[in-house]
């Protein structure tokens, strides 16, 4: 409606300017009041709770607050990594939950051998990885791939690194918000 008012009135301007050009004025029609739509009530729900087995969920909630990382992303990445598996160990020697490399426990000093101090050990490893990093992508793709690696390459190192960072973040994504 207001886009025609504006035609009609360019059009009488117009009119008005040039006086040599004949126009016909007819009445102009009054708009009819705008129609008001109430926004729907959004309803607040509590967050979701977030999929973690019942039996791990004490050590993610644990490590979420002593990382101050959001546990969405914790189960994320422990999902992607080992499908929440404790007992996995992967080619490369990484073990548990969140796969780490022994060298990883050693250096936290914690038994990644034992699930919840694995979650702990984790948890930290990722957040050393966004304190040096800044960037989810970053901190992602060298939790995945080691620091270094990222470092040298500028970003992730390999075409596999990549689809581990757009895998954890989509399914972060598809689950923000839980606790």
């Amino acid at each position: 409606m207001a886009a025609l008012a504006l035609v009609a009135v360019g059009a009488f301007a117009g009119a008005t300017i040039v006086p040599s050009t004949k126009v016909t004025r007819t009445p102009v029609a009054v708009a009819a009041p705008p129609v008001v739509v109430a926004a729907p009530q959004l309803v607040s729900r509590p967050p979701a709770r977030c999929p973690f087995p019942t039996a791990l969920r004490p050590a993610f909630e644990d490590a979420a607050r002593d990382s101050n990382l959001p546990p969405a992303l914790l189960y994320a990445v422990a999902k992607i990594e080992s499908n929440l598996r404790p007992d996995v160990v992967s080619e490369s020697g990484a073990r548990g939950v969140l796969q780490l490399m022994p060298t990883t426990g050693q250096m936290l000093a914690l038994d990644i051998d034992e699930p919840r101090a694995n979650v702990l050990a984790g948890a930290r490893y990722l957040r050393q990885m966004f304190d040096r990093f800044r960037s989810s992508d970053m901190a992602l793709a060298a939790y995945n791939a080691g620091p270094t690696a990222v470092e040298r390459a500028g970003g992730s190192p390999s075409a596999g690194v990549v689809a581990y960072v757009v895998k954890v973040t989509a399914l972060w994504r598809s689950v923000a918000g839980c606790r």
